[in-house]
């Protein structure tokens, strides 16, 4: 059960599922935050992308759609049914009951109809906490304590998910850092590009400080490069810049550029059940990025952002 006393959490799983990839993966169960200072970077096809790997996998998995956009909804073809959405249940998150809320992705459905679960599993689960534009109204820059324990009292019922993603809105207002204070992991997502690459190097000093504040047990998961595109100078460039600014804290895979990512969230289709050797390719990035992802050691992570921080 998450410590919502203490913020970030951990749950020991009772059985680590195998991905698709086959490789066993040996895990806590995680609240991971996907975070990015900088907008139209493609967040939230990153967490889509590892919501669908999860389910393709077998892990039990809650996306939180924290960013008022809500475009996390959306991408993951959900329809409520009289449900609170997440900004409402933040508005009174101890009284909140998590599991009455919650709405199944509308990919679990198609799965199930195309014969996807993994043979021999349990019942899918990827379940979504729906965002809404309520959520704004805690996006601001000067939340209390009190306030930043919002989310982690309303996860204190997650436990049932053996994976918590939590889409972040692209700043470092009060709903990001209500996401950190709930989250052990935060994972950043940058493009190859000069303005990405520095609000990275800037969210990652900001995640220090807000550690050292806040919530002492979190670490960074990693940075995945995203819209990569193999054929440009300028992302080689970068990506290069990358590897020597932030070392083993690049996760690998990088996910390149998908002419028709668009096309799949519009569709609300999870990219493991879109046709073609494209959506099959990159749900196959997606799996071995979610297993890198899961097993990142926090502690060597943390080390490295302290040391980086100081320079």
């Amino acid at each position: 059960m998450v410590d919502a006393r203490h913020g970030s959490g951990e749950r020991r799983s009772r059985q680590d599922p195998v991905p698709a990839t086959g490789v066993r993966l040996v895990f806590h169960v995680q609240v991971v935050s996907i975070s990015s200072l900088k907008g139209g970077v493609g967040k939230t096809s990153v967490t889509t992308g590892l919501a669908s790997a999860a389910l393709a996998a077998g892990i039990p998995t809650l996306v939180v759609d924290l960013d008022p956009h809500a475009d996390a909804s959306t991408a993951l073809g959900v329809r409520p049914e009289g449900q609170q959405d997440i900004g409402r249940m933040l508005k009174a998150p101890r009284r909140a009951r998590l599991s009455e809320h919650v709405v199944p992705s509308g990919w679990v459905e198609r799965a199930a109809a195309h014969g996807r679960a993994p043979a021999g599993s349990s019942p899918a689960i990827l379940d979504v906490a729906v965002g809404s534009a309520y959520t704004g109204i805690y996006d601001r820059p000067d939340l209390g304590r009190r306030d930043l324990r919002r989310l982690s009292a309303v996860l204190a019922g997650a436990d049932k998910y053996k994976l918590v993603l939590v889409d972040c809105p692209p700043s470092l207002n009060g709903l990001t850092r209500m996401a950190w204070t709930a989250s052990n992991k935060v994972t950043l997502v940058a493009e190859p590009g000069l303005f990405s690459v520095a609000g990275t190097e800037r969210t990652m000093r900001a995640l220090q400080l807000f550690r050292r504040e806040f919530a002492p047990n979190l670490s960074p998961a990693g940075i995945v490069a995203n819209r990569v595109r193999t054929g440009s100078a300028e992302h080689t460039f970068r990506l290069s810049e990358m590897e020597s600014m932030f070392g083993g804290l690049l996760l690998s895979p990088h996910i390149p550029e998908q002419a028709n990512w668009q096309q799949i969230q519009g569709a609300a289709h999870s990219i493991h059940h879109w046709p073609g050797d494209s959506a099959r390719n990159a749900a196959a990035l997606f799996d071995a990025l979610l297993a890198n992802l899961l097993a990142t050691d926090g502690r060597r992570a943390t080390a490295r952002v302290r040391d980086r921080a100081r320079r």
